[in-house]
């Protein structure tokens, strides 16, 4: 739930409001019909694919008119809340509610609508050792869930009713929190209806000339970051275990929207050193004598992708120490950060993992000098 409340908290706090004229804040309903099917992306869910998934989407979009810079060099996208319900057609993994925070980006004239959506998902049949043992895609009742919608969009068609149709895909998965975690991803086709409130008092669009983007630049920053949560192995009841990752890096931002980074990290996660332990005594032929050191050392490059106080974080790492051989060398981490106290602090969610496999839900927060 924190994963969710992060993100909105952030969507809402970013938008500053002008003191010379009135910020208008026009809304719109949407609701989805949706078919699709599990894609089988790992082989160890191929006996949980045996319907076509079929749900309903709900959304509320705070639509953007260029009242705020950041509007205009994005071309007026829209932020909201969307509710959804899956039935996944499946006996083992049940039904699925998902909230999250979305952004809607247009294109090709606002004919064509890409919308990223991140938040929390309740399922209803998790893993049970006993009662639901089959389902080894979901370990717990509460996911981390993210999905992206891709339609054609034709708004206020008539009296504020518009439609469009596409396809999303939507994905869940609790990061490693709790073994197992296979996780899903639905590709369903959907297709609704918009509705726009006050249809008849829409803004007209601001198209005033902004600061060319450079002039944002930056010198170089410094930065340092703390992270931690908790996790658990790939084996089932081996237990959570938290962890703690302390990073130090650097960031020089370029223009407007973009920021590069550069630093090390160094992850002292203690389901590791558990897993180590257990890997010694069940698996005598590999030659661990269980006391291996589980800590690792990274250094990683990285992208934000800035929207005003918000930014979209993506890394790329390797290990340079790493004394245990688990997944492998290379790791990414994808998330949301937060700044303020003009830039200093920072607050970010974000996902390390090994290409598309997680090990963990980061909870994070940091200094920039």
């Amino acid at each position: 739930m924190k994963h969710l409340l992060l993100f909105l908290i952030a969507l809402l706090a970013y938008f500053p409001v002008s003191s010379q004229e009135e910020e208008l804040y026009p809304i719109s309903l949407e609701t989805d019909f949706f078919y699709g099917s599990i894609l089988e992306h790992n082989p160890d869910i191929q006996h949980l694919i045996t319907g076509h998934p079929t749900g309903f989407i709900f959304s509320l979009n705070r639509k953007t008119y260029g009242f705020n810079e950041w509007e205009r060099r994005y071309n007026y996208p829209d932020f909201g809340a969307t509710v959804a319900y899956q039935d996944l057609h499946n006996k083992y993994l049940g039904k699925a509610f998902g909230a999250y925070g979305h952004l809607n980006f247009y294109f090709l004239k606002r004919n064509l609508m890409v919308r990223i959506g991140q938040g929390v998902a309740y399922v209803t049949e998790p893993y049970d050792p006993i009662a639901n043992y089959n389902n080894n895609a979901y370990g717990t009742h509460l996911l981390s869930s993210t999905f992206l919608k891709v339609n054609l969009v034709r708004e206020q068609i008539f009296k504020g009713f518009g439609f469009h149709a596409g396809f999303t895909i939507i994905h869940y998965s609790n990061a490693n929190l709790k073994a197992p975690n296979n996780s899903t991803n639905t590709l369903a086709l959907n297709a609704g209806m918009s509705y726009q409130l006050d249809y008849k008092e829409f803004p007209d669009y601001i198209t005033q000339k902004d600061s060319l983007s450079k002039t944002h630049a930056e010198r170089f920053k410094y930065n340092l970051a703390f992270r931690s949560g908790v996790n658990e192995s790939d084996v089932v009841g081996l237990g959570q275990e938290p962890f703690i990752v302390l990073s130090a890096f650097v960031d020089k931002r370029i223009n407007y929207k973009s920021t590069f980074t550069a630093g090390v990290d160094v992850f002292y996660s203690v389901f590791l050193k558990e897993f180590i332990k257990y890997r010694a005594v069940a698996y005598p032929e590999d030659g661990l004598s269980g006391d291996e050191d589980y800590k690792r050392v990274g250094v990683f490059i990285g992208h934000e992708w800035r929207f005003n106080k918000v930014a979209f974080v993506s890394q790329l790492g390797y290990y340079v120490y790493y004394p245990f051989e688990f997944e492998n060398r290379v790791y990414n981490r994808l998330g949301l950060k937060r700044y303020f106290y003009k830039d200093r602090i920072f607050g970010a969610v974000t996902v390390h993992a090994h290409w598309a496999k997680a090990e963990a839900v980061e909870f994070g927060i940091g200094y920039r000098i």
